[in-house]
């Protein structure tokens, strides 16, 4: 009840949106090394997701992970310094604090799960090379207000800072939200992060990329590959290319799975509202509600999964070195199908042990 991806597919699923062609690039295809950068046509067909890259700003890599770690340890080193949105993804945390001295700048539950554009300004020291953001949100499904969101490229331009956006739930969410633009479209020193794994419901399929208009950038991460995947699964870089040319019908399916499944957590927090507060997310398919019970979420978290067979993810995992974090909080995913039964199981957990 707690997954941050959409409902995946099967393999023959994807490969019945195939032309003949593909299927015959996947089925006869040579199973030697591929490019580093990534297949030449996978690259092309990438950049078309963008509205100003071409298939030259693409490098593909192993999973999103693999960009995070190239992107940190090629920008930054130990006489630099970062800042990063919490809560956040660990190895936002994680790896600029394992190679330099790093600044977190808390998210704002009181104003939306918004980002302070000051409090970024006020962080930002002479050696500050990388801002890392990640909008829509893990885990809050918060997207920036657009205007917020284009007042930090300025000051990042301002000074000549790095941009890395985890946009891998970009595409994800109700049907009609409006994400941002891709930072690597608007930002010269923007490095866009994506993946196969979260929007599109492709996690085995372990393809990411990172989009950039800096050349010397991207050539510096692929040479870092060289010392981690090499390159990637030629047969995964036939099906991205496959799902990736059907990625309308695949969103917009896993959209709609959204659509189906948020009302159901609204209505359940609406008859619980003496223990949940409840924030609709704008977008991705996770959210953070706060749990209000005496015996802190920890416990809830772990009774639930316990005694009732509910994974949720308590927000104490989300503990961060940089500051204090929310440590009343959940995350609850609804980007897969056959809600239902979690929900009735976690249901009848809450009225057993909130019953009179």
């Amino acid at each position: 009840m707690t997954a941050s991806d959409a409902q995946t597919i099967s393999l023959r699923e994807l490969l019945a949106m195939a032309t003949p062609e593909q299927r015959e690039e996947y089925e006869g295809m040579a199973l030697g090394y591929t490019e580093t950068y990534g297949a030449p046509d996978l690259r092309e067909v990438i950049a078309t997701t963008y509205a100003n890259q071409g298939p030259t700003d693409i490098l593909c890599f192993a999973g999103a992970s693999e960009g995070i770690f190239a992107a940190n340890n090629v920008i930054l080193d130990r006489d630099s310094h970062a800042i990063v949105v919490t809560p956040n993804y660990q190895s936002h945390e994680s790896l600029p604090v394992a190679i330099c001295e790093a600044t977190g700048v808390p998210l704002d539950p009181d104003d939306g799960w918004s980002l302070d554009i000051d409090r970024i300004r006020a962080a930002i020291r002479p050696n500050t090379k990388l801002v890392t953001i990640n909008f829509p949100h893990n885990p809050t499904g918060t997207i920036l207000p657009l205007d917020r969101y284009m007042a930090l490229i300025d000051l990042c331009r301002t000074h000549g800072i790095y941009i890395l956006h985890d946009e891998i739930f970009n595409g994800l969410g109700p049907i009609g939200t409006q994400h941002l633009p891709f930072i690597a479209d608007v930002y010269e020193r923007g490095l866009s992060l994506n993946v196969m794994s979260k929007s599109y419901g492709l996690p085995g399929l372990r393809i990411g990329w990172i989009a950039c208009q800096d050349s010397e950038i991207l050539s510096k991460m692929e040479r870092m590959k060289h010392y981690l995947s090499i390159c990637n699964s030629g047969p995964s870089e036939r099906l991205t290319k496959i799902a990736l040319l059907n990625r309308d019908t695949l969103l917009a399916r896993n959209c709609g799975i959204v659509d189906e499944n948020l009302p159901k957590w609204e209505a359940f927090f609406a008859r619980h509202p003496d223990l949940f507060d409840w924030r609709r997310p704008d977008g991705s398919c996770m959210a953070f509600p706060r749990y209000k019970g005496a015996e802190g979420v920890e416990e809830f978290c772990r009774s639930a999964v316990e005694d009732a067979g509910v994974l949720l993810l308590p927000s104490t995992i989300y503990r961060s070195d940089l500051g204090a974090t929310p440590t009343d909080r959940f995350r609850l995913g609804y980007g897969r199908r056959n809600l239902d039964a979690g929900l009735a199981a976690l249901e009848a957990h809450v009225m057993r042990n909130t019953a009179p």
